[in-house]
């Protein structure tokens, strides 16, 4: 069955003005959310709460880690942080005191973990980040 000869005008004519349009917005307006973590908020680390000091700790130590899901990999689905490889991330929770499950604060360590500078803490599970700055012992 053979295309009739107006269809290929009509989508042409269809998907060129969306394309045009696309092509018209600024260029950070197509990058994904990843791209633009050079503004990513930062927190110092003087500034976190003492649970998460406590989690870097731990992190630096290499454990014990209070929580089964401590040291998994983290898939930065929601691609907030810079694209790296499967694997690059992985993920720590910080305890919130009054909850009653592992809560919404989380660190989560670029590389190896232990000797990373690439650190960010969430504390609405994982909706926003901010990059840890500070000396990490």
């Amino acid at each position: 069955m053979s295309w009739p000869r107006p269809l290929p005008a009509l989508l042409t004519a269809l998907w060129l003005p969306l394309l045009l349009v696309s092509l018209a917005r600024p260029a950070e307006a197509r990058e994904p959310a990843a791209a633009q973590a050079s503004v990513m908020a930062e927190v110092a680390l003087q500034d976190l709460p003492a649970q998460a000091r406590r989690t870097l700790v731990l992190i630096r130590q290499g454990g014990p880690f209070p929580y089964r899901k401590d040291g998994s990999t983290f898939g930065n689905r929601e691609r907030l942080l810079p694209l790296k490889r499967h694997g690059y991330y992985t993920e720590y929770t910080v305890p919130t005191p009054s909850s009653q499950d592992r809560g919404a604060r989380r660190i989560v360590a670029g590389g190896n973990p232990a000797s990373s500078e690439e650190l960010y803490y969430t504390d609405d599970h994982y909706a926003s980040f901010r990059k840890i700055r500070g000396p990490m012992q």
